[in-house]
């Protein structure tokens, strides 16, 4: 990931958005706790991204969300939150270790009943999911390994529906969409799938740039067709 240096006013004034609007549980705030003392690094999306989540998902309706990337569980307790009764979320995380603390923030937000955590390469899990006739999913939310981004946005399409929103993190990157020799092992990734995004005839979407304790970044919000 590319180094970063955000400045204090953006980290003081989401700060202060967190605190006056977004208002964060404790079951979320622990979830970030337990990723430091496990060593995990700090890189899940911001309090007001996590709750944008959870509004997205509100507001589009979903009952059946799916995530590309766990982490410790941050991002997946927002989404899970805005899920009505007997909706149901499955995360695709790589590493074991990340998927055992997430379960166990998942599981003391008392969300346990609503989401499902998938181990292993999202790659495998994602073609698992299309061969047990999993979808569709009405909420797909990207936050992976970059150089994976296109096939990521591919998979959404296909284990979604006319109507599904995809969001897609971390796709400004400190500016290297601009300028990928700032990172050449996650800019192109990130570049590919935003063209994708751009030309692919079963997608409509937009990107909003971001500032804050993430550095300068954004996201990606798309409707499938």
């Amino acid at each position: 990931m590319i180094e970063h240096q955000a400045a204090p006013g953006w980290v003081a004034v989401e700060n202060f958005l967190s605190d006056v609007v977004v208002h964060p549980d404790r079951a979320l705030k622990r979830a970030v706790t337990t990723a430091l003392e496990a060593g995990m690094p700090p890189i899940e999306v911001a309090p007001n991204a996590g709750k944008l989540l959870k509004l997205l998902v509100q507001l589009s309706g979903a009952r059946r969300v799916l995530e590309i990337g766990t982490l410790a569980g941050f991002s997946t307790i927002w989404m899970a939150q805005g899920l009505p009764d007997g909706g149901r979320l499955v995360t695709c995380e790589y590493l074991p270790k990340h998927a055992q603390v997430a379960r166990a923030n998942v599981d003391n937000a008392g969300l346990g009943q609503k989401v499902e955590i998938r181990v292993g390469a999202a790659l495998d899990t994602l073609h698992a999911l299309e061969q047990e006739a999993a979808g569709p999913f009405d909420f797909v939310f990207i936050d992976a390994d970059k150089e994976n981004n296109p096939h990521y946005l591919d998979w959404a399409i296909r284990l979604g529906r006319r109507g599904t929103t995809v969001v897609m993190d971390n796709v400004v990157w400190e500016g290297a969409v601009l300028d990928p020799s700032m990172d050449t092992v996650n800019a192109p990734g990130i570049i590919s799938a935003l063209q994708m995004m751009g030309e692919d005839p079963r997608l409509d979407g937009t990107v909003i740039q971001t500032v804050g304790s993430k550095g300068w970044d954004g996201f990606a919000l798309a409707v499938v067709r």
